[in-house]
Parts: C-alpha cells; structure tokens; sequence
C-alpha cells in the first residue's frame, strides 16, 4: 500500500510547478484529478519543447501529468461550477495556481473551500506571494531565475548572467509544495481541520539559494565573484572545484586539499600553501591544472586520482549516462502506454519506499476523459 492511498487530490494548476507537485502526490499514492478548461484543458497541453506531442497534447505535459485524471469543467459556468462543488466536499486536497484574484471571482477561496469541506487541505502556488506590488507580475521561470539573482552564480566572470538550463524554480517550488501538503496532512490529523498551504516561486527560487544568499548576508554585502576561467563551477568555492577539458573530453573535480592534489598530477602548488590563496588565486590555480590535464584523455586521469582518493569524475552526455548499468540496475527509467498503445519512456519517482520503486505506467488523461466516471462516483 503506497502511503498516500484513498486521498483525493482535486488539481487545478496548470504549466509545471503545480502538476509537477501533482505528479509526486500520484506516484505516492494520491488519487489526482484535473480539474480542466473543456477541449483545450490547461495550457500546458500546448505548451512543447521541441515541438514534440503525443496524443494531441506536449511531450512536456505527459511528462508531468502521467498517473492523473481529467475532470473537464468550465468554472465560469454555474451548473459546472456546482459539480466541482461537490467534488471538492468528497476531496481531501486542493491545489491552484491561479493569479491572486481569481479564486475570489469564482467563489473558491480557503474560506469559502471551508464552509463546503472543514477538513480540506488548501494549496496554492503564486509567483510572489498574494500580496504587494508583484502579486500580479508573471510567474515565470527565467523571469524568476533573472530577478533572484541565481543567473549570477554560474559561468565566467566576462559571460554576464548564465540562466539555468532547466525551470528549476518551478520545479524545486513544486517539491516545496508537496512538502508542505504532507506537513498539512500531519497537522489536520492532529486538529481535524482544513490547513492552507502556501508557496511562492520566488521563495523557492530564494531558498535553494540558501547557502549564497546567506554567505552575501554575512560578509559585508559582497556580491558573488565567478572565476573568469572556464569550468568555473561555483562562485564561492576554491581551487581545485571546478570542470576541466582532458585530451578527449571534460573532467570534473570536487573539493579536496590542493596540494596532494598537485603532487598526484605532478603540479608544484608549494606557492600555494596558504589555504587562502585556493581562493583567491583560484583562476591561476585553474589554469595550471587545465594545462595538465589537457595533456592526456578523461580515462588516464580518473584511473590516477580515483586511485588516490581525490573526488572526480568524467563529464556525460545523456547518451553517455542511457548505457551507464546504473540506469539499468536501478531502473531509473519507466515506460508509460496511452490508451492507443503508444508508449513514452520517462524517468520515474526517486523515493523509494520499504523497498519497492514507485512507479506507474497509467499515462496523462486526455481532456474529460474521466467525467462520466467521476460524475458518477462522486456527483451522482
């Protein structure tokens, strides 16, 4: 029995942090139904990457929404509205992302949600909170990553600011959200009552900067300086961290103590004896080893210092990681069929419980493809 089994989640997000959120409460367990737009259902049907679709709807939506439900229903229309209604007295979570407002339009707030259901758990997603002069602001992703200042923290001091190259802001709010919801459920069980949840993509995207926005804090206001040699890896760690091209490739290396590091790749590092200096000659440092280790290929170099103890490993592609047997032994990966008998293979919940792999093969819905079932479990 999965964890999260007999809930109901009634999920009325839309693009990636919320149904990404719906997705892990699935694979845990929950029953999550969509609550969808009649024909077009929610935006991210539309929304591809690399013009990829798969029954009409993105690549990008069944990537998030497998293991859901879709309940098509048009909330501006009263007679819909009063299905959702009674719904949401049978459900035990409900979860938005509208734009602060909007929820008030519809008559579905947490106070009004309340009076239908007193024990419902409450979540939504905002951009920037419900409140203040940004409440209305778009809360998109890059737009997140520019104005938080994570775009600082990666590539070259001379590359201006370096953008993430996945939604990290939506995606790591999304796991907030699920770590509140579980907290939320905890917490009704102990009172018996509804509980809001609230996040933000901006206290997200803020919190997984938690390390360098707090080191900026308590070190006189200084900003994040990056290393103006390429495969500089973090704005405020020293020498030897960081990627470095070999003969045939890249190679990374972690933190460790410089100085054995140099005489294992036969660097004399004894003007460097001062730990301080790891950082603030960090760039000189960095293209010493870069000149070494451009010498001979990725495999030389991981058989002499793994052998040593020093933290390094080779740079993949994702061909390079597919044929990796890890893949493989810890079945990574998970193949999903649609009702037409297409299949997409996915990445699969990285929890594991008691043992055993979450997964699920039940695909994303098409829009209302659960409405006579539902009506007539719950409505009728």
């Amino acid at each position: 029995m999965k964890p999260l089994e007999g809930l109901i989640v009634l999920e009325f997000c839309q693009f990636l942090a919320g149904p990404s959120a719906g997705l892990k409460l699935a694979d845990l367990g929950a029953r999550v139904i969509k609550i969808e737009r009649p024909i077009k259902g929610e935006a991210c049907r539309q929304l591809s990457i690399k013009d990829l679709f798969v029954d009409e709807s993105s690549l990008l939506f069944h990537t998030i929404n497998r293991n859901k439900e879709s309940f098509a229903a048009d909330l501006k229309n009263p007679s819909d509205l009063i299905l959702v209604q009674k719904l949401i007295a049978k459900a035990d979570i409900i979860t938005h992302n509208f734009r602060p407002g909007v929820m008030e339009k519809i008559g579905l707030t947490f106070a009004e949600t309340l009076k239908i259901n007193p024990k419902i758990i409450y979540g939504t997603i905002t951009g920037y909170g419900d409140k203040g002069p940004w409440a209305n602001k778009p809360g998109q992703d890059l737009l997140l990553q520019s104005l938080s200042g994570l775009s600082w923290l990666s590539g070259t001091k001379n590359q201006g600011p370096v953008p993430f190259g996945l939604a990290v802001a939506d995606l790591m709010c999304g796991n907030h959200f699920v770590q509140g919801i579980l907290a939320a459920l905890l917490k009704r069980a102990k009172t018996g009552k509804g509980v809001l949840v609230e996040v933000s993509l901006l206290e997200s995207i803020l919190d997984v900067q938690f390390e360098a926005i707090t080191t900026f804090l308590n070190d006189g206001g200084q900003l994040p300086e990056r290393g103006n040699v390429n495969g500089s890896a973090h704005a405020f760690l020293s020498a030897p961290y960081g990627v470095y091209p070999t003969q045939n490739g890249h190679l990374a290396l972690a933190m460790g103590d410089l100085l054995f590091i140099g005489s294992v790749l036969e660097i004399d590092f004894k003007k460097y004896a001062d730990k301080q200096q790891w950082f603030d000659a960090r760039d000189e440092i960095r293209t010493l080893i870069t000149n070494r280790l451009i010498r001979h290929t990725t495999e030389h170099w991981l058989a002499l210092l793994q052998k040593k103890g020093i933290w390094c490993e080779k740079i993949l592609n994702y061909n390079d990681l597919n044929i990796l047997p890890f893949v493989r032994d810890l079945k990574l990966k998970q193949t999903v069929k649609n009702a037409a008998g297409k299949t997409m293979v996915t990445t699969r919940n990285p929890i594991q419980l008691d043992g055993k792999i979450l997964v699920s093969t039940k695909p994303a819905p098409k829009v209302g493809a659960d409405n006579k079932k539902i009506q007539k479990e719950f409505i009728c």
